[in-house]
């Protein structure tokens, strides 16, 4: 009964047009549990889920409570989470960058603005931590499960309609930046923000309880465990991501 009147309250303040967001953040957390059983639940199909579950909770279209959203189900006694979170991920950033120059998959960023250097490196994880299997049709290549630029003759909606996986990625514009899924936009947000958006990709396969794609399986197991700190049981490390996270370790000796 309390978990229902506290979504019934979250409701109320989602349907106003200025939102006290500390508000929003206190209901979230009081509804924890309950959300969780309705998103995990079997009775949502894959590729419905992020349409279903923003139907229900519009407030996940505000990267910080996605975020949050995160913390709760890794960290949940955590409260600096997040902040550790952007913290880690910024040295993994730079780390990152010399092992995709070893690997022949990154050029050096000598010079590239900041917003391009961070594009460069998110298309070059999915050759640095190989999962050995190709994208679906219609994708040029594995890296499209996480990144697409936009061409200038590319319309965005046409590129989201034929695109043949739901999952969490990030649409590149001339300007702004979007997180999208299930074949929609989710949330903008700016180039600026570009370094750090890998994170908002993982925040929202979280939020949405989303499978990884098999053609950038190894990649996202590695920012799962390596970067989110959220560990794995040992039969659900694929060959392929034991290898990828080998070779790394190898790496960082």
């Amino acid at each position: 009964m309390a978990q229902a009147r506290h979504y019934r309250h979250l409701q109320e303040i989602c349907r106003k047009n200025k939102q006290n967001q500390d508000d929003v953040s206190q209901l979230l957390d009081l509804e924890f549990e309950g959300r969780r059983q309705f998103i995990d639940s079997e009775t949502l199909k894959e590729a419905d889920r992020p349409g279903k579950i923003l139907e229900a909770y519009s407030c996940f279209k505000n990267i910080d409570h996605v975020l949050e959203e995160l913390r709760q189900i890794v960290a949940k006694d955590n409260v600096h989470y997040v902040k550790e979170l952007k913290e880690r991920w910024a040295d993994y950033r730079t780390k990152l960058s010399f092992y995709g120059v070893y690997k022949k998959v990154l050029k050096p960023p000598v010079g590239l603005p900041a917003d391009e250097q961070a594009i460069d490196l998110i298309i070059s994880l999915a050759d640095m931590f190989p999962s050995g299997y190709p994208a679906p049709k219609k994708m040029s290549s594995p890296s499209e499960a996480l990144i697409h630029v936009l061409q200038p003759t590319e319309a965005p909606d046409v590129y989201l309609r034929r695109r043949p996986l739901a999952t969490p990625f990030i649409l590149v514009g001339e300007e702004d930046c979007f997180l999208c899924a299930g074949n929609a936009p989710v949330v903008s947000f700016g180039r600026s923000r570009l370094a750090e958006s890998v994170l908002y990709v993982m925040a929202y396969y979280y939020a949405f309880h989303m499978t990884y794609p098999k053609c950038v399986s190894s990649v996202l197991l590695f920012l799962q465990t390596e970067v989110l700190g959220d560990a794995i049981h040992e039969k659900d490390q694929t060959a392929a991501f034991k290898r990828a996270k080998a070779d790394w370790q190898t790496f960082l000796r």
